[in-house]
């Protein structure tokens, strides 16, 4: 029986960027069978190959986020570079870059210019503030997204400054907004006869837009939410409590019928059966009074014996997981959230699974992320052109 094709397959993907935003975007499409090909500068390539911990000289990171990619080196100062590229870009689908706005007008690679070359290309452009607007030209990494579109402000606790995420959270968000865009142009360019456009993501109103009620609260009542350490406020209950053994668990019991179940539970049937308990906006006017009893509860046994009562009471919770709870708990693995692979040296390791899952035609991973330049000649060749041509063009600096 034939393996099932992926629903991306067929699409060729040019991926010029580095870091997360783009790159991330970048390998979604390849998880699901696009063909992405990743520009690199000979010089290095992409700064992520050297972040965070580093295996025989290489970042664990980069093996997962350049995964189902090829490598080729281009010189884009040098005129046979841009040729290369351009010649690439002829046939290809998608074009995915998080450069500052007007590095590719300066190359010569405007809007104008590849929409000529290609009516069909769809372009993804992540960057900090978008392709317009007074903020254009700045520089503007996630975390500085994270800042201007809302999210710290309300991330941390009331008495303290605001904090960030533990992951470079507005890159990948970012990252989803913009394979979005380019699979709603693709639609309209398939289904409705349309040309290829540009999808200009920025990455701060990629968080803007995941800010919840900020907006009208402000504006109908003045309202500003502001930080709230772990709970939610105006969703009651809703927190991370102790548990009497050092271990933190989250538990969501704001639904009305789930906080009844979980009252009972813990055996306080005065709460559980007060009237002015029984929907939210009376529990979050007594919200400092229910959390006393939750911590008190929690803070008495053990994590497993509160996750035992919670489950039998069907009140959602979890312990706080790393990355070692993950490793090892059933439903990441039945779910096949870790994938096996090895590195150049033949040392086996895991990387995360496929989001989403996809019945008949999932994802998957062929292979890790490749070595610098690793399929420069195979991917030149298919463009016509010749091993000496390929040769002249490393001579003279150009790949």
């Amino acid at each position: 029986m034939s393996l099932p094709s992926k629903p991306l397959a067929g699409l060729k993907v040019i991926e010029l960027g580095s870091l997360i935003a783009g790159p991330f975007a970048a390998r979604i499409c390849a998880e699901f069978g696009a063909e992405v090909i990743k520009v690199e500068s000979p010089d290095g390539g992409d700064p992520l190959r050297k972040w965070r911990k580093l295996y025989e000289g290489t970042s664990l990171w980069w093996f997962v986020q350049a995964r189902n990619k090829q490598s080729i080196t281009l010189n884009l100062k040098h005129a046979q570079g841009l040729e290369a590229l351009k010649k690439l870009l002829a046939g290809a689908d998608i074009l995915i870059e998080n450069f500052r706005p007007g590095v590719l007008e300066k190359l010569g690679l405007g809007w104008d210019v590849l929409h000529a070359l290609n009516p069909k290309l769809v372009m993804v452009r992540l960057s900090g503030f978008g392709q317009s607007g007074p903020m254009k030209d700045q520089p503007g990494f996630g975390a500085v997204g994270e800042a201007m579109g809302g999210l710290r402000y309300i991330t941390g606790f009331e008495d303290r400054p605001p904090v960030r995420t533990g992951i470079s959270i507005g890159d990948s968000i970012a990252a989803l907004w913009g394979v979005i865009g380019a699979l709603m142009a693709l639609r309209h360019r398939e289904v409705n006869g349309g040309q290829g456009q540009v999808v200009d993501v920025a990455l701060y109103e990629a968080i803007f837009a995941m800010m919840e009620s900020i907006v009208p609260e402000f504006d109908v009542f003045g309202f500003i939410r502001e930080r709230s350490g772990n709970i939610m406020p105006g969703i009651t209950p809703s927190s991370i409590h102790t548990s009497h053994d050092g271990k933190h668990i989250q538990i969501g019991a704001n639904g009305d019928a789930i906080f009844k179940r979980f009252m009972q539970a813990i055996d306080r049937h005065d709460l559980a059966d007060d009237p002015t308990l029984t929907s939210n906006d009376g529990r979050d006017a007594r919200r400092d009074e229910l959390y006393g009893v939750i911590d008190r509860w929690v803070g008495s046994l053990p994590l497993q014996q509160v996750l035992t009562t919670l489950t039998q009471a069907e009140v959602p919770a979890s312990r706080i997981f790393s990355a070692e709870d993950m490793f090892s708990d059933p439903q990441y693995l039945a779910r096949e959230m870790f994938l096996s692979a090895t590195l150049p040296d033949g040392k086996p390791f895991k990387m995360p699974g496929i989001v989403p899952k996809l019945s008949d035609t999932p994802g998957g991973v062929e292979w890790t992320g490749p070595q610098l330049g690793e399929h420069t000649e195979p991917v030149l060749t298919a463009l016509g052109y010749t091993r000496e041509a390929i040769a002249e063009l490393r001579r003279n600096g150009a790949i």
